[in-house]
């Protein structure tokens, strides 16, 4: 790698699909900062891949701009740019309306809605320097409804706020990449894993990758993935 090497932060990046994105792009040659909220996890991470010198990482919450800045400015400080940035953080709290317990609500608006808006306003400046791009870690369940789902809501606005944000920087790229189900931690507070076929995490990030690697003068804007056999 080198100082012109193109630099990517990823929220959320210690695990599932943001994970596999850092290390398809560090495959690819970019340097790469993630961040996350558990530093061990984190720190596992980078031992997992041999503490690579184009790897930062990053404690803190995507839900707070003070953390979010700050990654921002560590990056920019150790690297020198930012070419792309990753809104993935995200979590389900999967129940209902109807029928869920309020109490984990707010932390999953802040974090799947706020979050991403955050970043955005974090990396601005920084990416309109470089005419880098903004990538958002939707779902298929931002565009399908599903009975009472409080988290397809959260995914709804992230589909807003992408052709939103398109729409104001469309000097660069912005895409949302909204995938079906996929085999990741984001079923760990589900019990199971949903039935049927599921995506891999690396297969999310080709996706992520291929938008990230388009030739300048192309944007994708909006990537639906589905695994095969996924009805809605």
């Amino acid at each position: 790698m080198s100082d012109d090497s193109p630099v990517a932060l990823i929220t959320g990046g210690g695990s599932g699909i943001g994970a596999a994105v850092a290390r398809q792009l560090l495959d690819a040659g970019h340097r790469v900062a993630v961040t996350g909220r558990g530093e061990p996890r984190l720190r596992a991470f980078a031992e997992e891949l041999g503490n690579p010198d184009g790897l930062l990482t990053f404690v803190g919450n995507a839900a707070e701009y003070g953390d979010i800045s700050a990654a921002v400015d560590g990056t920019l400080k150790e690297f020198g740019r930012l070419d792309t940035v990753v809104a993935n953080a995200g979590f389900a709290t999967h129940d209902t309306v109807a029928a869920g317990d309020p109490a984990g609500w707010t932390e999953m608006v802040l974090t799947n809605v706020l979050g991403p808006a955050l970043l955005i306003r974090a990396s601005i400046d920084a990416l309109k320097e470089t005419r880098g791009r903004i990538v958002l870690i939707g779902s298929v369940a931002g565009f399908i409804h599903g009975p009472g789902n409080i988290y397809g809501a959260t995914k709804w606005a992230v589909t807003g706020l992408a052709e939103n944000a398109r729409r104001e920087v469309t000097e660069f790229g912005v895409t949302l990449v909204a995938p079906g189900r996929v085999e990741t931690p984001f079923w760990d507070g589900y019990g199971s894993l949903p039935p049927g076929h599921l995506l891999t995490a690396d297969q999310i990030a080709d996706s992520v990758v291929w938008a990230v690697r388009q030739p300048e003068g192309v944007d994708i804007n909006t990537v639906v993935v589905r695994p095969i056999g996924q009805p809605v």
